[in-house]
């Protein structure tokens, strides 16, 4: 079980993160684990097309 504490914040511990057409997609920022370590390393900057969708 996931601990409360170092549950990831983006995608709230399901590893999923949703656009606003539904499109899901495996959280960036845990990676699709669900839970955020604070030494995982630097931020890492994504690329946006002109209507904000991400380019991963």
């Amino acid at each position: 079980m996931v601990e409360r504490n170092n549950t990831c914040k983006a995608c709230e511990g399901t590893g999923m993160l949703a656009d606003d057409e539904g499109w899901q997609y495996k959280c960036s920022v845990c990676g699709g684990e669900g839970v955020r370590d604070d030494n995982s390393g630097p931020t890492r900057i994504l690329d946006v097309d002109a209507t904000n969708r991400l380019l991963d």
